[in-house]
């Protein structure tokens, strides 16, 4: 087994973020990907998803919520 088909090595945190970045790079939509980990503000996000903040926010600008 190698060590990427290895269970232990993968926590929820990491699953979470694993979630999270994909739904953001298949919508570009942060509002909704702000919602799935329960952040308050778009900057936890942008930090979370490891992105820089002003292509994050020029992103989502046209996204309706």
């Amino acid at each position: 087994m190698s060590a990427a088909e290895n269970p232990s090595n993968y926590g929820s945190y990491s699953l979470r973020r694993t979630k999270a970045t994909l739904v953001y790079k298949r919508t570009r939509n942060l509002r909704t990907v702000q919602l799935l980990p329960g952040h308050t503000t778009p900057e936890s996000t942008v930090r979370y998803l490891g992105i820089e903040v002003d292509d994050a926010l020029e992103i989502s600008e046209p996204a309706e919520v």
